[in-house]
């Protein structure tokens, strides 16, 4: 069977799976769907739900924050709402100088319509997305 016909969740390594729950759950609100070790670390890891089922894998790695290429984006109907109740939460917006930012940290996206980067604890970006 191709992949195709598979169920592809993004895998995020972060250097301290404690300050990851403070932000991945109290921050974005993303729901546990399971928590288990990682490698040799009891409680290192968790799945995260978005969009109706597991999304994210979060574990605990040496290998954290190594990347500075956005590792997964949120498709949303409207930005705006969303960036205001991340920044509520006390999730700064990323802003890139050779972008053009609004007052909420929002930029045009190459090809249309409108994006906003966030980080976790480590620097892993992550994007929201819409089409308007």
């Amino acid at each position: 069977m191709p992949l195709s016909d598979y169920e592809l969740r993004c895998s995020i390594a972060v250097s301290d799976i404690q300050k990851a729950v403070e932000f991945y759950e109290g921050k974005l609100g993303l729901p546990v769907l399971w928590s288990g070790p990682s490698a040799h670390i009891a409680g290192g890891s968790r799945i995260y739900g978005s969009g109706g089922g597991p999304a994210l894998n979060v574990y605990q790695s040496v290998t954290a924050g190594k990347t500075a290429a956005t590792l997964a984006v949120w498709y949303v109907d409207d930005i705006e709402p969303v960036v205001d109740e991340l920044t509520a939460a006390g999730v700064e917006i990323v802003r890139y100088e050779q972008f053009e930012h609004d007052a909420r940290g929002i930029s045009a996206r190459a090809g249309g319509g409108r994006i906003a980067w966030i980080q976790d604890p480590d620097g892993n970006t992550f994007a929201i997305e819409a089409d308007v």
